[in-house]
């Protein structure tokens, strides 16, 4: 009998972090390695909320909290849910975690049983499958094709719904494609759901200030009130305020699902660190302006990227309206061989080729339940984007 439980089968080690591993390892052996594996912005954390950690350690604002988040916190959030997106919550309805990703886990463990089925729509950010299967669930994917810009289609969404389905989990705009919905677009997919009462939706908004082109954000409790007793609103503060290492996600929704998460973070975690969250009070609660700089910035990358890409051999790159990452199709280089004689047989095999023969560090679109693509992380300096989409054109150049 092995020592280890059998739920660890099930997973994979996130991919993301798996690749910014390798890259980091070369760059110590003296690579010169460009890092595009890794979502997080390389803007610094704002220095009103860098401030307000420092008060708090300095007013001794360092024990233990309430489990899942201070009242100070939950009241900043409830603003928050009013204020963006329509949506009233009661402090009792509000939970913060350890980063979004303990917010998801806590939603899926809490409700999950061994058979359930979870639909996600694909190509979809690495840890939504493995937390279903952790549980015992069952992710089932639901296809998003380059066409369409990689948004789901409301036909889809239906096809994927069977009696077993416990959770629709929505993710917009898309780690890893960047793909973002108006208003119309989330209406149809809402309509679908209305039809489907078994059904909760689990939206994932971590990027919801990170859109362009003029696009409104828009969330789907918001556009349909009548999700509303069966929606969780996920959000958190790593991408947009600039603190992925500070880890602070939280969620809105019916007060009986928070409480069964709170339950299950008492007995993991505890409470986030106490002084990060008086950060994440003034990060909501304080000035904005940054937000709409940072996005600029963004934009300019995506532009400058999706360009490049597209005058590559062999890739075919959307443009995508959100986020930071673009997911371009290497469908046309598969079956071939690297500059450096490496067979290319899949997307992983693409990016292993290209990390060791040119330096730049991607995603494999494998790790993101969709190939053959990758994905890139534009969350960098110009200067860098334009020389790793240099070697990127190189590498595809070569391939024989």
């Amino acid at each position: 009998m092995g020592f280890f439980a059998d739920s660890l089968n099930r997973i994979s080690p996130s991919a993301t972090i798996a690749m910014s591993m390798k890259a980091r390892e070369l760059k110590a052996k003296g690579r010169d390695i460009i890092m595009l594996s890794q979502g997080e912005p390389d803007f610094d954390t704002p220095q009103n909320v860098k401030d307000a950690i420092k008060r708090a350690l300095d007013e001794g604002k360092t024990k233990y909290t309430d489990v899942d988040g201070i009242p100070e916190l939950k009241a900043a959030i409830v603003g928050k849910f009013k204020r963006e997106n329509n949506l009233t919550y009661k402090p009792s309805q509000i939970t913060v975690g350890t980063g979004g990703k303990q917010v998801l886990y806590n939603a899926l463990m809490a409700t999950v049983n061994a058979g359930d089925e979870v639909v996600i729509p694909a190509p979809c950010w690495v840890s939504y499958a493995d937390i279903v299967l952790l549980g015992g669930g069952r992710p089932v994917f639901a296809d998003c094709r380059i066409e369409d810009g990689y948004k789901l289609k409301p036909e889809t969404l239906d096809k994927a719904i069977t009696k077993q389905t416990k959770w629709f989990l929505f993710n917009a705009p898309s780690n890893p494609t960047g793909a973002a919905y108006s208003r119309d677009e989330l209406k149809a997919l809402t309509d679908v759901l209305m039809r489907h009462p078994h059904v909760w939706v689990l939206t994932d908004d971590m990027y919801e200030h990170l859109l362009f082109d003029g696009l409104k954000f828009c969330t789907p409790a918001e556009v349909e009130p009548g999700l509303y007793e069966r929606t969780l609103t996920l959000n958190g503060l790593s991408k947009a305020y600039c603190m992925t290492g500070l880890r602070i996600g939280y969620a809105g929704g019916p007060e009986p699902l928070i409480k069964a998460m709170a339950k299950l973070q008492s007995q993991s975690t505890s409470n986030p660190a106490s002084a990060i969250m008086w950060g994440g009070v003034e990060a909501l609660n304080g000035p904005q302006d940054f937000i709409p700089r940072n996005n600029m910035a963004f934009m300019e990358r995506r532009d400058l990227v999706v360009s490049m890409l597209n005058q590559t051999r062999g890739l075919k790159c959307p443009k995508p309206q959100g986020a930071f990452y673009v997911y371009p199709s290497c469908a046309e280089l598969m079956g071939k061989t690297s500059p450096g004689g490496k067979p290319i047989n899949n997307d992983e095999d693409f990016a292993l080729a290209l990390i060791e023969e040119e330096g730049v560090a991607v995603v494999h679109g494998a790790a993101f339940a969709q190939s053959p693509a990758f994905r890139i992380s534009y969350a960098t300096d110009m200067k860098s984007l334009e020389d790793a989409c240099t070697r990127i054109q190189r590498f595809c150049a070569g391939i024989k």
